[in-house]
């Protein structure tokens, strides 16, 4: 995808929240300003319609979550692979691609950050034919969107999660950040964290999943997700682990790529998600 710079009518609309689909044109992000159900505050996310898109067509959307220390511009603009790999993979399969701040920019998907992308997912459905949602990340974003995915399934047809914890309980890194976020420490909100942890719900993860891990990570240690990926294959769940022992807090480029290949080629082809 290739972008440009907005002019200042688009601004103004993205703004007032009235960007009509056929103002927008393919490959430029548009920045939205939306206010909060959650708390009244004025919050952000970025959207990229595809080349040749058509309103009147079903669409599918793919939601991309910025890592710790970052906001919604990285997976839309940063030359790293796994944001990259997310908006070829967009681009391929000519998806809606959305950034959100997700409040930015220590977000770990506390219950503010849940609630709005719950509330982008609506507007999105009600402004545009989607057909299905996809949710991917990167490290905090990782986490992220197996957070989202394990509290709201319904709403998530397909995961990419790359070098992200499966467990926040037991996660020790960052912990002011989402102290914060949750309301409170381990202590204090024990509940907040285990159901924000994707390996301690994972019956609730039905939808195709990739996941990305290195050895060597010590920002965010593989562990709790080469737990989650053997559960989730035990379960017969349709899951991909793509594991590098000297890895590290990274994933490259042919990797990402074929995470988000996994998971799209079912969700293009309309697999059920298995209910049992």
């Amino acid at each position: 995808m290739k972008f440009r710079f907005m002019n200042a009518r688009m601004i103004l609309l993205a703004v007032l929240g009235l960007i009509p689909s056929g103002l927008v044109s393919a490959g430029e992000p548009v920045d939205v300003v939306f206010k909060a159900t959650f708390d009244g505050s004025a919050e952000r996310y970025l959207i990229v319609q595809p080349e040749g898109f058509d309103p009147e067509s079903p669409v599918p959307i793919l939601i991309a979550l910025h890592g710790h220390g970052s906001d919604r511009w990285q997976f839309v603009i940063d030359p790293r692979s796994e944001c990259r790999a997310a908006r070829d993979a967009a681009a391929k399969n000519r998806m809606i691609y959305v950034s959100p701040d997700y409040r930015a920019k220590t977000s770990w998907m506390g219950p503010a950050a849940e609630s709005d992308l719950v509330q982008i997912i609506g507007v999105l459905r009600h402004r545009y034919k989607v057909n299905k949602v996809v949710i991917c990340g990167g490290s905090m974003g990782a986490t992220s969107a197996l957070t989202f995915a394990t509290l709201h399934p319904e709403l998530i047809d397909g995961v990419i999660s790359m070098n992200g914890t499966a467990n926040l309980v037991e996660y020790n890194q960052f912990q002011e950040a989402i102290s914060a976020s949750f309301g409170g420490s381990k202590q204090e909100k024990p509940e907040e964290y285990r159901k924000r942890s994707a390996e301690l719900n994972a019956d609730k993860l039905k939808m195709p999943i990739a996941l990305t891990t290195g050895g060597r990570d010590t920002i965010v240690p593989p562990d709790s997700v080469l737990r989650l990926a053997k559960a989730l294959m035990h379960a017969k769940r349709s899951v991909q682990l793509t594991h590098q022992p000297e890895g590290g807090h990274e994933t490259n480029y042919d990797d990402a790529t074929k995470a988000f290949e996994f998971v799209l080629d079912q969700v293009m082809k309309g697999d059920k998600r298995k209910r049992d």
